[in-house]
């Protein structure tokens, strides 16, 4: 069997030196209602059903997999077809949705009727979680390849890679895992690690909180606003995660030291 081309990289000649290198796929996909345009995303192509799902589960359009009727590809196009009580509203080319709200959209309120402060008495030790940045690097088989994607991957308590998505957008490769944890019936995800490839900004603690994931970590720093929303709502949030220690910055009761 010929094996399929990867769609989310491509070669390119480079000038200086004169070789061929591998380089990360960006590309848009359009999202459409009714046949009308509602936004575009920019992404790297491949896992796009997760994309779409993720997208629509964190904007606050569904809230289950079973409200997306359908979603039908052609190129860079995609048709989703919703149950009749979530079908968003088109003004202007981008959706309105009474629910909508999470991303930055409006205030904070609107977040707070939509997902709860997240209680979760999971609880990871500090050894397992100083290992997970290689075992998220291990994975990201688009990184080692280009050096151009971001990941996000979901672990469980014992340090297990439960998946992982990249995407040259941060934001995309959120989507793509909730995407996943949505059309496999997980939401919300009460013992999940997220762990991401850069910074954490607020957005992506939003996400966390739409998911139900109770610990956020990452190689880089968070924003200030992320550790503010992470505090009020009730998550552990990790920054600059190495193997020799890293910064929790909120809610450090779920951090565990080793047995013995």
């Amino acid at each position: 069997m010929i094996p399929m081309p990867d769609p989310s990289t491509r070669t390119v000649t480079l000038h200086i030196p004169n070789i061929q290198d591998c380089v990360a796929v960006e590309a848009p996909l359009e999202l459409r209602f009714g046949g009308k345009p509602a936004v575009v995303l920019m992404r790297t192509p491949g896992h796009d059903d997760d994309l779409v799902c993720g997208f629509l589960f964190h904007e606050g359009i569904v809230q289950a997999d079973d409200d997306i009727v359908s979603l039908d590809f052609e190129g860079d196009r995609c048709e989703i077809v919703l149950d009749v009580r979530h079908r968003p509203q088109i003004e202007r080319g981008t959706f309105s949705n009474s629910s909508c709200g999470v991303c930055g959209k409006s205030s904070l309120e609107s977040l707070k009727i939509l997902s709860p402060r997240i209680e979760s008495k999971m609880t990871i030790r500090r050894d397992v979680l100083t290992s997970l940045p290689k075992r998220l690097r291990d994975a990201q088989a688009g990184f080692a390849e280009t050096g151009g994607l971001h990941a996000t991957g979901y672990f469980d308590p014992d340090g297990n890679l439960l998946v992982l998505r990249e995407d040259v957008g941060r934001h995309n490769a959120f989507d793509k895992c909730s995407g996943w944890a949505l059309e496999k019936e997980k939401l919300p995800l009460n013992d999940v690690i997220a762990m991401v490839s850069g910074r954490v900004s607020f957005e992506l603690v939003q996400k966390a909180i739409r998911s139900g994931i109770p610990m956020i970590t990452a190689i880089g720093a968070p924003t200030s606003l992320a550790v503010d929303l992470a505090d009020e709502f009730g998550i552990t949030l990790v920054g600059f995660l190495r193997e020799a220690g890293f910064n929790c910055y909120t809610h450090a009761q779920r951090l565990t030291q080793p047995s013995g």
